[in-house]
């Protein structure tokens, strides 16, 4: 069960390799959480981040999680959710993929989308239905301002986080009374592996900063977390703009 501040005992990451996710596991377990489970495709880079969190005195242990493989999600979290109450589950998988290969190869594109939504709407149902079987806990997903509207540059990637963010809007309006708590979390630029190499937006933020957004959210049982939080006012303003004016922005 969660402490009076919101803190988990116990955290299930899907996407364990997640630096976002991985930085959020740290900073839960420097307040209260003990036990984790991290999902994701078995690799080198799973067990070290395992074996980290270990480090740090958290009960950690490894899930062959798969975005891609959805008929494997029931029973692959089933088995978790059997070990015991599970406080918390943080959706952080994606993938960003590569906009203009990816218009040429439509195979590419499609990944893209099975990943960031038809994976995410899956494992979300399948863990959401599980924490409202045990009557309480906190489903985190981590969706992008690049969701709020489609930009030349990213649209595939955009569209794919338009959709999740949709979904788990709607997953928390379902879930609403139920003592199951739905947190939608849209990070700007986020400085990781994976926008090594992109050049830097505008309001960017780390891997840490979302991390604390996402703890502070859990405290006040936030169904929206921006981060940074003046992101809500920009986005707001570039989702109205007129579309022939929105084309010619530098975006």
């Amino acid at each position: 069960m969660k402490d009076a501040f919101g803190t988990p005992q116990s955290l299930l990451v899907l996407g364990g390799t997640s630096e976002i996710a991985l930085a959020t596991a740290r900073r839960l377990i420097a307040r209260r959480t003990r036990t984790v489970w991290l999902a994701g495709r078995p690799s080198p880079a799973l067990d070290a981040a395992a074996g980290q969190l270990r480090g740090l005195g958290a009960e950690t242990h490894t899930v062959a999680f798969d975005a891609l493989d959805p008929d494997s999600h029931e029973a692959v979290l089933g088995k978790v959710f059997a070990e015991g109450d599970v406080d918390m589950v943080l959706l952080a998988f994606g993938i960003l993929g590569d906009q203009a290969h990816d218009e040429r190869e439509p195979a590419s594109a499609v990944r893209v989308a099975q990943t960031n939504y038809t994976g995410a709407v899956s494992a979300g149902l399948v863990s959401a239905r599980a924490l409202q079987a045990q009557g309480h806990g906190s489903l985190v997903v981590l969706s992008s301002v690049a969701g709020e509207r489609a930009r030349r540059a990213n649209f595939i990637y955009g569209s794919s986080k338009a959709g999740l963010d949709a979904f788990a809007q709607g997953l928390g309006d379902a879930l609403h009374g139920t003592g199951v708590h739905v947190m939608v979390v849209r990070p700007g630029f986020v400085r990781s592996r994976m926008t090594a190499g992109l050049e830097e937006a505008p309001f960017t933020t780390t891997p840490e900063a979302v991390a604390g957004a996402i703890e502070l959210g859990l405290r006040r049982r936030s169904e929206t977390v921006w981060v940074p939080g003046a992101l809500r006012v920009v986005m707001s303003a570039l989702r109205h703009l007129p579309r022939a004016v929105f084309r010619r922005l530098p975006v």
